[in-house]
């Protein structure tokens, strides 16, 4: 029996995620932490810094315009990384999601340009992000 999206969602409602050990490994490990970090919104900071770049405008941001281009960049070979968790086999469970509305991408463009982005699941009242990837210094 194959691991689908369904049986993703189920694992999300427990507080598990998928892992793989690379970019080609064929199966999904699943990730049971004892503990999740959540960020909760009615005690979320924004640091000045951040918070000028949020004021500044120099980034459009986006959402769900550009799912597969963010998700194909999170799982891209970076110089402090050679590899990813971000198999093709969940790249195409994340697509289906999506495809049904569970998953989401939120994306910053400067000049046309994709230059950050994050996706993730979107489940009852939470939003699960899984990667992002940056560019630009705050693009992510």
């Amino acid at each position: 029996m194959a691991f689908g999206p369904n049986d993703l969602i189920a694992c999300y409602a427990e507080g598990i995620f998928p892992m793989a050990d690379s970019r080609e490994d064929p199966g999904v490990r699943l990730i049971d932490p004892q503990l999740r970090g959540v960020i909760p919104l009615d005690r979320f900071h924004l640091s000045r810094r951040l918070a000028r770049t949020v004021r500044s405008d120099r980034f459009e941001v986006r959402i769900d315009t550009a799912f597969s281009t963010v998700v194909a960049a999170c799982a891209a070979p970076a110089p402090d990384r050679e590899d990813t968790w971000i198999s093709k086999g969940i790249e195409y469970l994340y697509g289906e999601l999506f495809a049904r509305g569970q998953a989401h991408s939120v994306e910053c463009w400067r000049d046309g340009r994709l230059v950050g982005g994050l996706y993730g699941v979107s489940l009852g009242g939470g939003f699960f992000g899984e990667s992002m990837f940056s560019l630009e210094t705050d693009a992510s």
